[in-house]
C-alpha cells in the first residue's frame, strides 16, 4: 500500500512506522474491540485515526530522531485535539476521552506531563504544540484525507477553540468519578497495533473467538472431579479438592466463553500456558492462547515513578496471567482501563491464589470484587482455603449463585501419599538426599527465597558431583526459564519422556522456590522444604507422589521439612507466626492425611486482615470508583504492597538485540526481579515495551540466574555505552 505523507512517521528507528499505517492498523483494531463490545465502531475508528495525528508536528518529528531530548514538554495527543473542529461537535467528548488520555493521566500524571498539568503549570503549552501551524497541518490533513475524513482549512484560532475545548471537557470529567471505556478501548488498540505492527491485521481474525473446550470433558476413575457434573445455572464456581483430583479441568468445563486463566504470583505460568495451547491445540486450530508475563512498566523520572500494567494482547481466547494484571483494575494502575475492556464478561478461573501472603489473600478478594462487578464468571479451585476465606467469597458472590464442590472424605483417602517428617538441619537434609541418591530416587529441594536457593544448589553440587542437579526460579531470562522448565518436565516436544529430571529413571536433584508449588506437573520421590505457610507446604507436597495408579494409592513417600527460622527477617518473604503454626501442626514421621487438612488450615488462618488494602484500592467494597476519570494511579501501590517479582530487566549484552526484537522475542529476554533490587540502573526506553532495567553481565549467571549481591551500577561493562 501507497502510504500517504510517508515521511511523517509515527516511530522512529529501529521500528520505523509512518503515520499512515499506524493510525490504519489502530483503527482496524479499535473496530474490532468496539463491535465485540458492543460500542459504534464508526466512533471508534474516527477516534483511533485522530488520535495519533498530532505526530505530524514539525515539532514531534523532529524529536523522534533527536538524540538528546528537550526539557520542554511536548505531548502529541495535545496537538492531535486541534482537528477536533472537522468532526460534529456531539462526537467531541468521545474523541477527546480517547485521544487525550491514551498515554497520560490528564491530571496528576507521575511526569506532570498531563495536558492540566501543562496547562496549569505553563502559559506557553497552546503556542508550543501549535508552533509551525501552517507548516505541518497540511500533512495531518492529507493524512486525515486518505481515510475519507471530510477535511477543510483549520486556522490557527480554530485550533486554539478545540484546545480549550478540550481543557475545559477535560476540567469537568475529573470531578467525575469511575472510568472511560472509550479510553480503555483506545489505550487496548494502539498497544495491539504497536506490538504487532504488520502483523497486526493477520492477528485480527484470531481474537475474540470463543474456545473449544471438549478436550476437558475426559474422564477417567483415578480423577474423582472429572466424574462429577458441572453442568450448572449458577454463575460462579468454588471447587475444593487435593491436588491432582483434576481441578483444572474441571473448571475449564464450567467455562463457556473467552478465559482467563490465573495462576499464584510466582507461579510457572509458563507451564500452564503450554500445558493449555497443547490442551486445545487440535480442537483449536490457529487459535489466539496467550501468555500475559507478570511485568509491569516502570516509568521514573527523578524521584517519581509510575508502574503501567503492560496489557498485552487483548482479545485472546484463553489468556495465562498472574493476579498483578487483573488486581491493577482494582488499584487504578496505568492501563486499568484497557484490562477491563479485555475481562469484562468473561470467565476468570481463579487457581489457587489465595497463597503466599495476607497482603495477597486481600488482594484476591479485592480481585473477586471487582471481577463481580465486570460481570465474569469466577470459576475458584483451590486444595487449601482457610474457612475464613472461603466464607467471605462465597458471601460476596452470593451462596445461590456459586457451584459448590468438594470431595468426599472416602475420595480424598485415595490422596494420602506422603510421610512427613520433621528434621532439625540442613546437615541433617544432606544425609537424607545422600540416602535418597544412593538409591536412585529424584530429589526435589525447595527453598522460600532464591538467594537461599542458590547456595543450596551450589552447595549441593559439590557434594553429589556426579549426580544431574537443576536449578529453578523465577529470575532467570525466560528464555533459559524455559529451557530449565523443559528439562525439569522430561518431556520431548511430543510431549514424550525423554529421561530428564521428572521422567528420569536415575538418580537426580532439584533446587527450587515457590515456582513448582502450582502449575508444574512434576513427580518426586522425595522432597526437603524450609517451613512456610501451610498453604505452600500443601502445594509443594503435591509435587511428591503425583503420578497416581491403582497401584500407588496406598504408597507414601518421605517429605522433610526444616524447622522455621529464629526470626522474622529470616522467614520473609511470609510471616514468622504464621509458619510457626504451620509447622506445629504438620505431623511427624506419621502420614499426613488429605481429610485433615481442612481443619489444620483453618488452625493455621485464624485471622485475615480483609481491610489492609481497602484505601488503597480504587474501587471499594460499596461497588464505587473513587478514582478522577481520565486519571490513574501514578504511585506504584502495587509495588509498594506486593514483595513479588514484577519488574523486567535484561542483560546489558542484549540491549542492542531486544531494541530490534519482536514482542516474543523480547519477552524470552526479560529477567524479572523486584523493584528495590534494580531501582539505580539505567533503563532501555521504549514507549511500548515495558521498559526493562539494564543489569550488568556480571550479575547473571545460566546455572544461578540473577545474582541480587551483583546488581550494581559499578559492575556494567565500560565497553557498553547507555548514552
Amino acid at each position: 500500500m501507497q502510504w500517504v505523507c510517508s515521511h511523517i512517521k509515527a516511530k522512529g528507528c529501529p521500528k520505523e512506522t509512518t503515520l499512515h499505517e499506524h493510525l490504519l492498523l489502530v483503527g482496524n483494531v479499535a473496530e474490532k474491540i468496539a463491535t465485540y463490545s458492543h460500542m459504534n465502531p464508526q466512533i471508534a475508528r474516527l477516534g483511533a485515526i485522530l488520535h495519533d495525528i498530532g505526530k505530524a508536528s514539525t515539532v514531534f518529528q523532529q524529536r523522534l530522531t533527536a538524540k538528546k531530548k528537550p526539557i520542554t514538554p511536548f505531548r502529541h495527543e495535545v496537538a492531535s485535539c486541534f482537528f477536533l473542529a472537522l468532526f460534529d461537535k456531539e462526537l467531541h467528548p468521545t474523541l477527546i476521552e480517547m485521544i487525550i488520555a491514551h498515554h497520560k493521566s490528564v491530571a496528576e500524571d507521575a511526569k506532570r506531563k498531563g495536558v492540566l498539568d501543562l496547562n496549569e503549570d505553563r502559559d506557553d503549552t497552546f503556542e508550543l504544540h501549535s508552533k509551525e501551524w501552517e507548516l505541518w497541518k497540511n500533512d495531518a490533513l492529507k493524512i486525515l484525507d486518505a481515510f475519507g475524513i471530510t477535511i477543510r482549512d483549520i486556522s490557527i484560532e480554530e485550533a486554539q477553540a478545540s484546545y480549550d475545548a478540550m481543557i475545559v471537557y477535560c476540567e469537568d470529567a475529573i470531578l467525575e468519578r469511575g472510568y472511560s471505556e472509550w479510553r480503555g478501548l483506545l489505550m487496548a488498540a494502539d498497544h495491539f497495533a504497536s506490538a504487532l505492527s504488520d502483523k497486526t491485521d493477520d492477528y485480527l481474525e484470531r481474537i475474540f473467538k470463543q474456545p473449544k473446550l471438549d478436550f476437558y470433558n475426559r474422564r477417567h476413575e483415578l480423577y474423582p472431579l472429572s466424574l462429577k457434573n458441572a453442568a450448572s445455572e449458577k454463575k460462579h464456581t468454588m471447587v475444593v479438592a487435593s491436588t491432582g483430583a483434576g481441578k483444572t479441568d474441571f473448571l475449564f468445563r464450567r467455562c463457556k466463553g473467552r478465559v482467563f486463566y490465573t495462576l499464584p504470583f510466582q507461579a510457572s505460568i509458563n507451564a500452564m500456558y503450554k500445558r493449555v495451547k497443547n490442551d486445545l491445540s487440535t480442537d483449536n486450530p490457529n487459535m489466539d492462547i496467550r501468555l500475559l508475563h507478570a511485568a509491569s512498566k516502570i516509568v521514573l523520572e527523578g524521584k517519581s515513578k509510575e508502574e503501567k500494567i503492560i496489557q498485552g494482547h487483548v482479545g485472546a481466547a484463553v489468556k495465562v496471567l498472574t493476579p498483578h494484571q487483573i488486581a491493577a483494575i482494582a488499584f487504578g494502575t496505568n492501563g486499568y482501563e484497557a484490562m477491563i475492556m479485555d475481562i469484562k464478561g468473561c470467565d476468570v478461573i481463579l487457581d489457587e491464589i489465595h497463597t503466599y501472603t495476607e497482603v495477597t489473600r486481600a488482594i484476591v478478594l479485592k480481585i473477586i470484587q471487582v471481577l463481580k462487578y465486570l460481570g465474569c464468571n469466577i470459576h475458584i479451585g483451590t486444595a487449601t482455603m482457610p474457612k475464613l476465606l472461603y466464607n467471605r467469597i462465597i458471601d460476596l458472590l452470593g451462596k445461590e449463585n456459586v457451584l459448590e464442590v468438594q470431595l468426599e472424605e472416602n475420595e480424598q483417602e485415595q490422596f494420602n501419599r506422603h510421610i512427613i517428617h520433621k528434621i532439625d538441619s540442613w546437615e541433617i537434609a544432606a544425609e537424607v538426599i545422600a540416602q535418597s541418591v544412593n538409591e536412585e530416587k529424584k530429589v526435589l529441594v525447595v527453598c522460600n527465597r532464591v538467594k537461599a536457593a542458590q547456595e543450596k544448589y551450589n552447595g549441593l553440587k559439590r557434594l553429589f558431583p556426579e549426580t544431574p542437579i537443576l536449578l529453578i526460579h523465577s529470575r532467570f531470562t525466560k528464555g533459559d526459564r524455559e529451557e530449565k522448565e523443559c528439562l525439569l518436565l522430561g518431556l520431548d516436544e511430543d510431549g514424550k519422556p525423554n529421561g530428564h529430571f521428572n521422567t528420569s529413571t536415575e538418580a537426580c536433584i532439584v533446587v527450587a522456590t515457590q515456582v513448582v508449588e502450582v502449575s508444574l506437573d512434576i513427580s518426586f520421590d522425595m522432597m526437603v522444604t524450609e517451613a512456610a505457610p501451610l498453604d505452600a507446604l500443601i502445594q509443594r507436597f503435591g509435587r511428591v507422589n503425583r503420578r497416581r495408579t491403582e497401584e500407588t494409592i496406598g504408597i507414601y513417600k518421605p517429605v522433610c521439612v526444616l524447622p522455621p527460622p529464629d526470626n522474622k527477617k529470616d522467614a520473609l518473604p511470609y510471616d514468622l507466626e504464621i509458619i510457626n503454626r504451620s509447622y506445629d501442626v504438620l505431623p511427624n514421621d506419621e502420614v499426613l492425611e488429605e481429610k485433615s487438612l481442612q481443619g489444620k488450615i483453618n488452625g493455621v488462618f485464624t485471622e485475615i486482615d480483609f481491610l489492609t488494602i481497602e484505601e488503597h484500592s480504587v474501587f471499594k467494597e460499596t461497588g464505587k470508583w473513587s478514582i478522577d476519570k481520565l486519571t490513574h494511579n501514578s504511585k506504584a501501590i502495587l509495588l509498594e504492597l506486593l514483595d513479588i517479582d514484577s519488574v523486567s530487566c535484561i542483560l546489558e549484552t542484549d540491549k542492542e538485540a531486544y531494541a530490534l526484537a519482536n514482542y516474543e522475542d523480547r519477552y524470552k529476554m526479560e529477567i524479572h526481579t523486584r523493584y528495590y533490587v534494580v531501582r539505580e540502573l539505567q533503563q532501555f526506553k521504549d514507549e511500548y515495551s515495558s521498559s526493562p532495567f539494564i543489569v550488568p553481565d556480571k550479575a547473571y549467571n545460566k546455572d544461578l540466574g540473577l545474582i541480587e549481591d551483583m546488581v550494581k551500577p559499578n559492575n556494567y561493562n565500560v565497553e557498553y555505552s547507555f548514552l
